[in-house]
């Protein structure tokens, strides 16, 4: 099985900066693609940023600039940078892990959510 934990969320100043990271742990045989994900009440997930496998990012817009993902392998750890952050960027953050796990009889591609961490900008 595999787990997902997420933390670094919390309350921060407009312009300030805050680093979530997500943890997978288990029987992991490879990490295709990592996503960071924001909600706020009564709008639909969105997705901020992603990275591959292959170093490979992609950004949202409203991020560009503000925000860097990376990871570690060796760690099979995941990281989203905010800097500058401003109101409008408060939100729960999800993280989404693509990959494949050792299930002990075969190797099984996982698509798993982590349990979110709220991100809070003070104006």
């Amino acid at each position: 099985q595999v787990q997902l934990v997420e933390s670094g969320g919390g309350l921060v100043q407009t312009g300030g900066s805050l680093k979530l990271s997500c943890a997978v742990s288990g029987s992991i045989f490879s990490i295709n693609r990592m996503g960071w994900y924001r909600q706020t009440p009564g709008k639909q997930r969105e997705l901020v940023a992603a990275i591959t496998s292959g170093g490979s990012t992609d950004y949202a817009d409203f991020v560009k600039g503000r925000f860097t993902i990376s990871k570690d392998n060796a760690k099979n750890t995941g990281y989203l940078q905010m800097n500058n952050l401003k109101p409008d960027d408060a939100a729960v953050y999800y993280c989404n892990v693509e990959g494949t796990y050792d299930s002990g009889r075969f190797y099984r591609r996982f698509n798993d959510w982590g349990q979110g961490t709220q991100v809070i900008v003070s104006s």
